[in-house]
């Protein structure tokens, strides 16, 4: 039996791009279908726009990006925000504040850039011990001399903030202070991050708010997902899809659960639960 959807949202890493941070040639097939079948399609990530490959910006028929976990989203042919939620300045340097009293490289997010300091990215073994992730976090942010220079002479609201700790018992203790920090929504896609965002925001909500926008109801949005950063995503859509590697949380708020991302499990679940056959 068919699901009924008129707009898909994936997540990257770990969801529809494989370990090695590629887009498999089955994945690019089911894409295409999609997109001809009338499917809106989109990525739904934590990453910033600098960081979406530009083989998924640009693949034919894709016309918007969640960004930041729904803290931007972008019209991907113009670069036009048409939907943003922003961590205030004051909310920001308490978060900043806080990252920063441990082990980690922070990193503050402005108009879909990232910015770490340049020695840190210097080490970003150290914060990100998987070669792929590493080299994919070391080729977008830009690197700076002094973090807490930017934030002052930028003044203004940013996209999210990130921490990449060395020890997870420093990212409990950081994430038990952030707490006490009003106005912000605290996840994370990997094991040892924390990603800050403006209270609320999150891509199920967002993803629901821009199908809502251009006429497409709740329960006709699905979305792939597999870290703590889509939970919600599973949550707020009329079908929530984890994959097979996803974290136990998000597979408890899924709906469905498909194959891994290394064994095109966005591809399989489209083609036995979204696409027409072919003729």
């Amino acid at each position: 039996m068919k699901i009924k959807t008129r707009m898909i949202g994936f997540d990257l890493d770990g969801t529809l791009l494989t370990t090695e941070k590629e887009l498999t040639k089955r994945t690019k097939d089911a894409m295409e279908r999609a997109i001809a079948q009338g499917i809106e399609l989109l990525p739904a990530t934590g990453r910033t726009l600098c960081g979406i490959p530009r083989e998924v910006l640009e693949f034919p028929g894709i016309r918007y990006a969640l960004t930041a976990n729904g803290g931007r989203i972008v019209e991907v042919k113009t670069g036009k925000t048409i939907q943003e939620r922003l961590v205030m300045p004051d909310t920001a340097r308490k978060v900043l504040t806080i990252l920063e009293k441990y082990d980690t490289m922070c990193e503050l997010y402005y108009d879909g850039q990232g910015y770490a300091l340049e020695e840190k990215l210097a080490l970003i073994e150290r914060y990100l011990p998987e070669a792929p992730m590493a080299r994919y976090v070391k080729a977008t942010r830009k690197g700076i001399s002094d973090l807490w220079k930017l934030f002052e002479e930028e003044n203004r609201a940013m996209d999210k903030l990130q921490g990449l700790f060395v020890n997870y018992e420093d990212k409990l203790a950081a994430m038990e202070e952030l707490k006490g920090v009003p106005g912000i929504e605290v996840t994370g896609a990997l094991n040892n991050n924390i990603e800050v965002n403006a209270a609320g925001v999150n891509k199920g909500a967002a993803l629901v708010e821009l199908g809502a926008s251009m006429g497409i109801a709740r329960e006709e949005i699905m979305a792939f997902g597999d870290g703590a950063n889509d939970i919600h995503l599973m949550r707020e859509v009329g079908s929530g899809v984890a994959m097979s590697n996803a974290i136990e949380a998000v597979k408890e708020a899924a709906d469905y659960i498909a194959g891994s991302n290394d064994e095109d499990g966005v591809a399989e679940f489209l083609e036995t639960y979204v696409l027409d056959r072919k003729s």
